[in-house]
């Protein structure tokens, strides 16, 4: 999706990024763990079809990404060392398309359990509903993966439906006034900022 190529958020654990080439040898990196292919139901991809994949969800006007950094240290140190997961959007229900599909990652083992999850996907959620008129999430996660369910219910979703094929249980939240509400709540400490500024040397945008 190209509405959010030049979009950062940057929020007090994690600041989210688009999703450009740069970031993909990492990603095939962390892609490579058998638990993350499990978590996320993922079938190992080469580095070029990594790339492709990319270029496709860049492009792609049903799909929202991007990564997560860890906010003390990018700005400052480089983008790749600082990648911590990513957060997805997918708008792909053709008869309402104010659902969204959102999907969050911690990849780094170091970063889990301490709230990165959590603000990264309450910062999708507020852009989800701010910029692309979502109204209603769902979280599809495998069974077995306790701790996102429990962070979901704890950001208001409900367990709706469990797949016993799938192995995979599917969480909503309606976002109703007050839900609305609280969302922008969460989220009031959040910048958006120029990506492009961002990764300008310092001092070129002075020139």
């Amino acid at each position: 999706m190209k509405i959010n190529q030049d979009t950062v958020l940057r929020g007090k654990k994690v600041t989210l990024v688009p999703y450009t080439a740069a970031h993909v040898p990492r990603y095939h990196e962390w892609m490579q763990s058998e638990e993350l292919q499990r978590l996320t139901a993922s079938e190992p991809l080469s580095l070029e079809q990594e790339y492709e994949m990319q270029r496709s969800w860049r492009d792609d006007a049903d799909k929202c990404t991007f990564i997560v950094l860890d906010s003390e240290l990018w700005p400052g140190q480089e983008e790749e060392n600082s990648m911590v997961g990513d957060v997805n959007l997918f708008l792909t229900n053709t008869e309402d398309p104010t659902v969204g599909e959102i999907e969050i990652m911690i990849a780094e083992p170091s970063c889990r359990g301490r709230g990165f999850g959590k603000e990264a996907t309450l910062l999708m959620m507020a852009y989800g509903v701010r910029k692309l008129g979502i109204t209603k999430f769902e979280a599809k996660i495998g069974q077995e993966n306790e701790a996102s369910i429990c962070m979901f219910k704890k950001l208001h979703f409900k367990e709706v439906a469990v797949n016993s094929i799938f192995q995979e249980v599917t969480l909503r939240l309606d976002v109703s006034d007050q839900e609305r509400q609280w969302l922008l709540e969460q989220t009031k400490h959040v910048e958006e900022k120029s990506y492009a500024e961002l990764k300008q040397p310092a001092g070129v945008q002075d020139s």
